[in-house]
């Protein structure tokens, strides 16, 4: 079943891991999909994996700090496909573990910039173009750490817990405009952002006995994004092996 045919989507930081395999569950769903990635390259690699089994789709940089490269992604999609109707915020970094008073102010500012105002900065460039398509879904991509804490990571456990809490605002203030916006929380997901950690501990701490595919990610937000998810708006969805029931 093609649940997102004659939809546009648009997905920040889809040259790799889960934003990647967002691009491509979506172009499979039906959707024409924009792949954008700090990495130009890496998201036409993404666009042109889409094209080749059959899907729509193009690819452009952007750097989710700059609110000129999301206006610009936004309008690149209503220029090639006629309009936006799904975004899915994912781009962001991780960082080596620092207890919080030896975190240098440059890089907390760089945390929060890519990891929170990213997302602000996306919505904002996104939600007047969906709301011109007649209503559509967001789903931006948290973290299991929006929803706990975790030792030498406070730039990104606030800004993760920035993003929950950004998403059920702009949920409420766009309801009325038929425009769904929800998030989810990855547990640990097998990508570059955690080559430099040890696997083994990070697996036995989700009781489902590994860590997430980015496929699996990939799966809720398909479902978020959907018609079957008409009724849901401003929730946080974690995906994440059992890792927060604990």
């Amino acid at each position: 079943m093609v649940e997102l045919t004659g939809s546009t989507a648009l997905v920040t930081g889809a040259g790799s891991g889960i934003g990647r395999a967002v691009a491509l569950m979506l172009a499979r769903e039906g959707a024409s999909v924009v792949a954008t990635d700090l990495d130009e390259d890496a998201a036409r690699q993404t666009a042109e994996a889409i094209d080749s089994q059959g899907g729509s789709s193009v690819a452009c940089r952007l750097d989710v700090r700059s609110a000129g490269d999301h206006v610009a992604a936004v309008a690149l999609a209503t220029s090639t496909f006629g309009g936006l109707h799904i975004a899915v915020n994912n781009a962001g970094m991780g960082s080596r573990p620092t207890p919080l008073a030896e975190i240098d102010p440059d890089f907390w500012s760089l945390m929060l910039d890519v990891n929170l105002t990213g997302v602000f900065l996306g919505l904002r460039a996104q939600i007047p173009a969906i709301v011109s398509a007649g209503g559509g879904s967001v789903v931006n991509v948290a973290s299991i750490l929006a929803m706990a804490g975790r030792r030498g990571a406070a730039a990104y456990v606030a800004a993760k817990h920035g993003v929950v809490g950004l998403t059920r605002a702009a949920a409420l203030d766009y309801a009325a405009h038929k425009v769904r916006i929800n998030a989810v929380g990855p547990g640990f997901v097998r990508t570059p952002m955690i080559g430099h950690m040890d696997e083994a501990p990070l697996i036995a701490s989700h009781p489902w006995g590994r860590l997430g595919r980015p496929e699996d990610i990939a799966e809720m937000v398909g479902f978020l994004v959907s018609p079957r998810a008409d009724f849901v708006t401003g929730a946080y969805f974690p995906v994440d092996g059992g890792y927060l029931a604990q």
